[in-house]
């Protein structure tokens, strides 16, 4: 239903007012506070209208009142603002990447800890493997001390990665060259057509770095026959129970045996996976019925253009949409390119 400029601009300031103090907002709150040039009794007339349709609800009598899952949803769509990021907040997150580059396991548990440290709410990072494909790419990548991360790219997207002990007198020369002769020899095979004459033929011209290859061949197997599944990284839980929903104890219990749960997260998360740009997810909008509490807001990062995992947000229906949408944003687009650059990264 359209609403007029006066509601629209009411609705609006006891979305903010509610998402900055968490108490309900009263008439005389928003006539004092907003400037909205009206009196407080026309805004009670306006308030008692956007009740009867719907945007605002009054939890208990006499108190003021406080938006409903449709008006979070109609400022979401036509109200909001966009937030930007100020650099200092930037240069905390590319400091956060700086410091976890060398493992895909730890660039993504980063991103979880920083959403949540950013915002206060439970940041979650979702990767996804998407059944066995064919090989794409392997790269061997020297890290020094004596070790080197072997990283499988299938086209079907999946990533799969593991850090090997290597001897000392290999090389990042070697290393390439084991990479130049697999993706050659490997490049669209499937698990089950790689033969045992190509196998043999890698090894004949692989013979000197026979030690290396057994173990690079053992990633590209387990690489090649992962199923369809998602891992979840998540962020600190102790943020998002700073929130004044948490002092419920109850809410929490809901909230907790939620999070400890890898799939249920999985399955909340990968209901808007794919969704181009940032999805926002409000209360009774949720996957599952427990979470009618809570809203979602989540990005899909991607590798060479392929969707492979998300990162969400999740808190409390009263969250600051604004700036969750603009962390989530921001992380998103930041975490395509360090997965991408890391990918082509050479440690030295």
């Amino acid at each position: 239903m359209t609403l007029d400029t006066r509601k629209k601009n009411i609705l609006m300031a006891i979305v903010q007012d509610y998402i900055a103090t968490a108490e309900p907002v009263g008439s005389r709150t928003i006539a004092r506070k907003y400037k909205l040039g009206v009196s407080s009794a026309t805004i009670r007339n306006e308030m008692a209208d956007l009740e009867e349709m719907g945007y605002i609800e009054q939890p208990h009598t006499s108190a003021g009142r406080v938006p409903s899952d449709q008006g979070y949803r109609y400022y979401v769509d036509h109200l909001m603002q966009r937030e930007e990021f100020s650099s200092e907040e930037a240069k905390l997150i590319l400091n956060g990447y700086l410091t976890k580059k060398q493992e895909v396991g730890d660039v993504l548990r980063s991103t979880g800890q920083l959403l949540s440290q950013i915002t206060n709410y439970a940041g979650v990072v979702m990767t996804t493997c998407y059944g066995k494909g064919r090989f794409k790419h392997i790269q061997l990548v020297h890290m020094g001390e004596r070790q080197s991360m072997v990283v499988v790219v299938t086209d079907a997207g999946a990533v799969y990665h593991r850090i090997i002990d290597i001897p000392e007198n290999i090389d990042a020369a070697d290393l390439d060259t084991i990479s130049l002769v697999l993706n050659h020899k490997l490049q669209g095979k499937t698990i089950e057509n790689i033969r045992l004459t190509l196998i043999k033929e890698i090894y004949f011209e692989l013979a000197k770095q026979k030690h290396i290859l057994n173990m690079a061949m053992d990633v590209v197997q387990e690489g090649l026959s992962l199923e369809t599944g998602e891992k979840i990284y998540l962020g600190s839980i102790f943020n998002i129970l700073n929130q004044p929903e948490f002092h419920n104890i109850e809410k929490v219990k809901i909230l907790l045996s939620l999070l400890e749960n890898e799939q249920e997260l999985a399955n909340i998360m990968a209901d808007v996976f794919r969704e181009e740009g940032v999805t926002v997810r409000i209360g009774e909008e949720m996957v599952d019925g427990r979470m009618r509490d809570y809203s979602l807001v989540v990005g899909t990062y991607r590798m060479e253009g392929k969707p492979v995992g998300s990162v969400g947000l999740l808190g409390p229906t009263r969250m600051d949409y604004a700036r969750a949408f603009a962390v989530v944003e921001y992380m998103t687009d930041n975490l395509s390119l360090v997965m991408e650059r890391l990918m082509r990264w050479r440690g030295k």
